[in-house]
């Protein structure tokens, strides 16, 4: 019976010959088994359907053996009939196929490494009855199998070169690997093993040692949560109290803060009136000693040049500087404690009262500032300079880690992002979080700088320099002496000489610090200010053949 005839005995449910066959209303015949399983899934919707033409009924048939079909299949049987093999057997796109069954393959399997050749249940069984084939090793389906072949000798690949460390035939160490250590397959992939299962136990300590410090940060978000939740409560309450509080003296405030205001603005006009009369003067004195200075009678020159050359004293404006803002340390505490005095204060001690700004973070613990030179390092990033940036008189090498400024310019594309006049150029990289990086430099000094990326880039003025505008802070090493620039403001810097100079970066904390390296370091400079963008290294080089070089750190 062919193939077609074979497959109008089959289950559509468990795609085998029928075994106690039913006909069910719709025509169609199945295992009672299989029908009465797939009507039990059907149960719960009260509708029973025909799985093949998808039929319903409202009331489960009454299934009654197809005495006649059963008759038949069994008669068949004894004639050799077998189920048809199911689509789901056969060999797809993305399956291993039996390399021995012709027309339409099954799926292999097992895979004989031994005769190379994968095999499907059927074609298989010669190496299960067989007993030279039963020594052979079968593994699952393998697509790779001709990989286990050597390219030279078309051998099978039963041996190991721990030399060349890959897989070679009996015959590979008579000639290209001779001489070698080799040993067979299976030593090696015993070593290997060991080597793995180690390998397993360091990954599973781990997940176990990662698993418990999950829970660990599981346990501290709850406690921040609480805890975060507490303090909103009560400052809510203890700020509605101080509310009530603060009203009573809300038209006092504005009274002080308004003659305040008046007291300020009359002493910095004040200042700014002797500052412009002195800018007054002292250009009516440039103007007289520029005339002087081209008098050609010498005695005439030295005759009025003592009245001329005295300056008259400079206004004091020593007056102006900045208060840092201060933060509270313990919300809840501070609240407190403001809440129990400030109706004393408010009452007693008016005139001392200052309204401050406060802005509270709550974060888990930052690391602590590294203090010795390890503990830099392990910030340490890699940095290389952008060629867009350079000024074409800088030549990049070292993988553009380094700069030498030459006498010619170099042949680079114009780009919107290079320093037109300046010799500077800026990192690719942009930097925030926490950084370290260290410069060394050759020849009579250099300049170490960071900056914002919309820092000025065309300008032949001092608003592209390092250091000369407020996006940009430098630390200049010329003439012998160290300097720190920002917004046009020069601070001297005192410290050791040095080739190498490291900066240390705390984006978020606004921390930046320079440091002369050599057997220790030692702090030059620091700020504390707010970052408000990403920031990028930056190097200015002053003399012809000077060179300046970010050190790979790791």
């Amino acid at each position: 019976m062919n193939q077609m005839d074979q497959t109008k005995f089959c289950c559509s449910v468990c795609l085998d010959l029928l075994k106690d066959p039913v006909a069910i209303p719709c025509g169609h015949s199945y295992c009672m088994n299989c029908i009465k399983s797939f009507w039990d899934e059907e149960e719960k919707k009260k509708i029973y359907s025909c799985p093949q033409c998808r039929q319903t009924f409202t009331a489960r048939p009454v299934l009654v053996k197809n005495t006649m079909l059963a008759d038949l299949v069994e008669e068949l049987k004894k004639t050799g009939l077998q189920a048809a093999p199911a689509d789901h057997c056969y060999a797809g796109p993305e399956d291993v196929a039996c390399d021995v069954c012709t027309g339409r393959k099954m799926k292999a399997f097992k895979s004989c490494l031994v005769c190379l050749v994968s095999y499907c249940e059927k074609h298989l069984q010669p190496h299960y009855d067989v007993v030279q084939l039963k020594k052979h090793k079968l593994v699952e389906p393998s697509k790779k199998l001709q990989e286990n072949i050597c390219s030279r000798h078309d051998e099978v690949m039963k041996m190991f070169c721990r030399t060349d460390q890959q897989s070679i035939c009996y015959l590979c160490p008579v000639d290209e690997h001779k001489g070698h250590d080799t040993v067979s397959a299976a030593a090696e992939r015993t070593e290997r093993q060991r080597e793995l299962e180690v390998s397993r136990q360091n990954i599973q300590q781990r997940i176990q040692d990662r698993e418990k410090d999950v829970k660990l940060l599981q346990q501290e978000v709850e406690a921040i949560n609480q805890s975060a939740d507490q303090t909103v409560e009560h400052s809510k309450k203890i700020f509605t109290e101080l509310i009530h509080l603060i009203q009573k003296r809300k038209s006092d405030v504005k009274q002080q803060i308004r003659s305040q205001q008046e007291t300020e603005v009359s002493r910095v006009k004040e200042l700014e009136e002797k500052l412009e009369q002195e800018i007054t003067e002292l250009k009516r004195k440039d103007a007289e000693l520029k005339q002087l200075s081209h008098t050609e009678d010498h005695i005439q020159f030295l005759h009025n040049y003592p009245s001329l050359s005295a300056l008259s004293e400079s206004t004091d404006s020593s007056s102006i500087n900045i208060r840092p803002l201060s933060n509270f340390e313990d919300v809840t505490a501070a609240v407190s404690e403001v809440r129990d005095k400030l109706q004393d204060i408010l009452r007693e001690e008016w005139t001392n009262i200052s309204l401050t700004v406060t802005e509270v973070d709550v974060l888990l613990s930052d690391a602590p500032k590294p203090k010795t030179r390890a503990g830099f390092l392990k910030y340490s990033c890699e940095i290389t300079l952008d060629p867009n940036t350079a000024n074409k008189q800088l030549l990049l090498s070292e993988g553009n880690r380094k700069a030498t400024l030459k006498l010619f310019q170099h042949s680079y594309s114009d780009h919107p992002d290079r320093f037109n006049y300046l010799c500077q150029v800026l990192s690719r990289e942009s930097l925030t979080g926490r950084c370290y990086w260290e410069v060394e430099w050759r020849g009579r000094g250099v300049c170490v700088a960071v900056a914002y990326k919309n820092i000025s880039r065309k300008e032949s003025g001092n608003e592209c320099l390092f250091g000369h505008n407020g996006k940009s802070w430098s630390l200049d090493y010329i003439n012998n002496s160290y300097k720190f620039w920002y917004n046009k403001i020069q601070t001297r810097v005192s410290g050791p000489r040095s080739s190498r100079v490291g900066v240390y970066l705390d984006h978020r904390a606004g921390i930046l610090s320079f440091y002369s390296v050599s057997e220790t370091m030692t702090l030059l400079h620091r700020v504390q200010t707010t970052f408000t963008q990403p920031l990028y290294a930056g190097i200015r080089i002053y003399s012809y053949g000077d060179t300046a070089e970010f050190i790979k750190l790791t």
